[in-house]
């Protein structure tokens, strides 16, 4: 189909980026400064049919622009761009791929493993750099033109402080798939994560954020659909203003800005889990969806001398070139449109060292973070960090700016280490108690800084951290090679489930113990949807494709006991300010360590088994006397097969100190403490309050 006549268009305007209708019609403006001309797509209503094709008449600069009256809310589009087919020089323009408009605030269907979609010819000897003539439109979504959407008010969101954060990651259909209670239609819905009974599970845990994997559009992998599996992770975006419509529920699209209001309302923040260190593109031998059609050389890092491959820091084919400017706006405007728009509270940006990377590598100061410090829309938005990619390099833990939070594997790792009886693993533990500050501490950072896990979505569930020493990803079908092969787990002697009732003991007890070495740590806690009911994926530590109850969180076989446990651990962490200080603790008054038989730690005992934690408020009241200091605690981890025992110093006049929590006897009231020697159980956290003499 040859483009219309641009009579049909008029000449529009370079700014904003996108398709946006004014109550005419709408204008449209393309980033392209290597196309020789760009075509918009119109479709019929059910996407079956293009109906028409027109040339955008202008250019200004790098933007290729127009506007079309009369097209309004509704319809369907795709774009189309023409330039040179070279891909030894890094250009793959072809005008036969219907492409999505980066901007695009909704689409309409799925993405199909046709190979149609491909730029190339896969029947030719020359593979990607033989040019195919297949129109893609068939096997292709199409964009849909929206309306403008309201500004979220400010005085809707929670606006939580760090040091009040508790964090819930979870996927956004996962979740609630098996949820019993909610109505069949809403189960793995948008909607669904703002229902009433999901809120009380939130609130009644004591949730202050819900981080949620993927939300943006995304396409699965050819070669999973090809194997009857799907991205379910939805780590491969392909839109970055438009919701995922496979989460869509009754309400449609709408559905998530509800939900996010109901959330605020809860007092709950939302933080979206975003992929913009690379797309779903893939490398060269990848389908051509968007921003390969529409200027390959500018949106991609490609090899220097070697344009036709691509530089693959992301570890999934390609990486964004954020250095480039309309890149770099792309992300930016993204940012803006869901919190502005959809009221998100804040972000995870995957792979983040990918968005620091220039020519000259990694950069904490480089133009994504120097945009970010300085983006008044961004300003108070909670901002965290995956601080590695898989680029030369790429672990850069610590190094990122201020303003960020980051998650912190060390964390997570050292805590597994610690319970399973490693070798240093008690002096590691130690510092991640005190919020990592070995790593954290400079240029002014908070405490906060360090996101504090034991499990997350990627990985062994906390559950069977405790219960496998092996990954079991065969169902993923890469004959179990794909996901960690460390995980620092310790099956408890024996592999999988067990009716052996002295292993499911020690598992359940090993679960307590590394939930509460999260909380009771200083820094940001999170908590992976479903640990806190002993949720399993059965050893499958790579669950990204498996879009079923191995992936779903199975809530009719909830540990009871140990979600109230969890639940218990929440509420002592946000009624003790000693345990969620903002500044890092550095000596007396904040901190003293006792070993387990009394008198001083030796550190240097390499089968350390454990430690007195003795905490203060001196960081968070710097001009106060160590006697008016609003709050301590004693905190007492025992990894030792046999019971010891503490003496705690001295409470003061008027106070006493309470045992407050166990992970012994979890749901042992708090109790006061006549003598000041303590006998902790083996494999046990014992946590004591200073507290007023009854």
């Amino acid at each position: 189909m040859k483009a219309r006549a641009t009579r049909e268009v008029k000449a529009g305007t370079p700014n904003p980026l996108g398709v946006h209708w004014d109550g005419e019609g709408a204008n449209v403006a393309v980033f392209s400064e290597n196309a020789t001309g760009i075509e918009v797509c119109l479709f019929s209503e059910d996407g079956a049919r293009e109906t028409r094709r027109l040339a955008l008449p202008e250019r200004s600069g790098p933007v290729w622009h127009g506007y079309l009256p009369g097209l309004a809310p509704g319809a369907l589009y795709g774009l189309r761009a023409h330039g040179p087919y070279a891909p030894e020089r890094g250009h793959r323009f072809n005008p036969n791929k219907l492409l999505l408009d980066p901007y695009a605030r909704r689409l309409h269907g799925r993405f199909s493993a046709d190979d149609a979609c491909l730029g190339y010819d896969p029947a030719s000897l020359e593979g990607d750099l033989s040019f195919s003539c297949a129109d893609s439109a068939p096997a292709m979504p199409k964009c849909v033109v929206t309306a403008p959407a309201p500004p979220v008010p400010k005085d809707e969101r929670p606006n939580t402080a760090w040091s009040e954060t508790v964090i819930y990651e979870a996927h956004p259909k996962g979740l609630t798939r098996l949820w019993p209670k909610l109505p069949a239609e809403l189960r793995g819905t948008y909607e669904a994560l703002g229902a009433e009974p999901v809120l009380e599970h939130l609130t009644s845990l004591g949730i202050t954020a819900l981080e949620l994997l993927p939300v943006h559009s995304f396409a699965d992998e050819r070669r999973l659909l090809r194997s009857g599996l799907v991205n379910y992770w939805g780590y491969n975006s392909i839109g970055f203003f438009a919701l995922e419509p496979r989460y869509s529920g009754p309400a449609g699209p709408g559905g998530f800005r509800e939900t996010v209001r109901r959330l605020h309302a809860a007092g709950i923040e939302v933080i979206l889990d975003v992929v913009y260190n690379h797309t779903a593109e893939g490398d060269e031998n990848g389908p051509t969806l968007s921003l390969r059609g529409l200027d390959n050389a500018a949106y991609y890092r490609l090899r220097c001398g070697e344009e036709r491959y691509y530089c693959n820091d992301s570890g999934c084919g390609n990486t964004l070139d954020v250095s480039h400017p309309y890149v770099l706006r792309l992300i930016l405007d993204s940012l803006h449109w869901w919190v502005e728009a959809m009221g998100v509270d804040g972000f995870r940006f995957d792979l983040a060292t990918a968005l620091g990377r220039n020519a000259d590598g990694f950069d904490s100061r480089g133009g994504f973070f120097d945009a970010l410090q300085n983006d008044p829309v961004l300003a108070g938005v909670k901002l965290i960090m995956e601080p590695w990619d898989l680029g030369p390099g790429g672990y850069r833990l610590g190094e990122f700016p201020p303003e960020c939070a980051e998650w912190n594997d060390r964390f997570r790792d050292g805590v597994r280490r610690f319970w399973r009886g490693d070798a240093h693993g008690a002096q590691d533990l130690a510092e991640r108690l005190l919020g990592s500050a070995g790593t954290f501490d400079r240029d002014g950072r908070r405490s906060w800084s360090t996101v504090n896990y034991v499990a997350c979505h990627d990985g062994f569930t906390l559950a069977d951290v405790t219960a496998y020493n092996e990954r079991h990803n065969e169902a993923n079908g890469e004959e179990n090679r794909d996901g960690h092969e460390e995980n620092w787990s310790d099956n408890c002697g024996e592999e999988g489930e067990s009716e052996d009732a002295a292993i499911r003991l020690r598992r359940f007890r090993r679960r307590r113990n590394m939930l509460a070495s999260v909380f009771l740590a200083q820094g940001t806690p999170m908590l992976r949807a479903g640990d806190e009911i002993a949720d399993s994926q059965r050893g499958n530590n790579n669950a990204y494709c498996q879009d079923n109850e191995t992936g779903w969180i199975g809530w009719s076989q909830s540990d009871t006991l140990l979600l109230a446990f969890t639940q218990r651990l929440i509420a002592l962490r946000r009624t003790r300010p000693c345990l969620r200080q903002s500044r890092f603790l550095h000596g007396v008054p904040d901190i003293e360590w006792q070993g387990l038989e009394g008198g001083p730690v030796d550190w240097g005992n390499p089968h350390l088994a454990g430690f007195c934690l003795l905490l203060g408020c001196g960081a968070e009241a710097t001009n106060a006397e160590p006697s008016e200091l609003p709050d301590h605690m004693a905190l007492i981890f025992n990894r030792s097969p046999s019971s010891v025992s503490i003496h705690l110093p001295p409470p003061g006049h008027d106070r006493v100190w309470l045992r407050t929590l166990e992970t012994d006897r979890f749901d042992a009231p708090p109790s006061a403490c006549i003598d000041p020697r303590q006998e902790i159980p083996p494999e046990s956290v014992v946590a004591f309050e200073l507290g007023a003499v009854p």
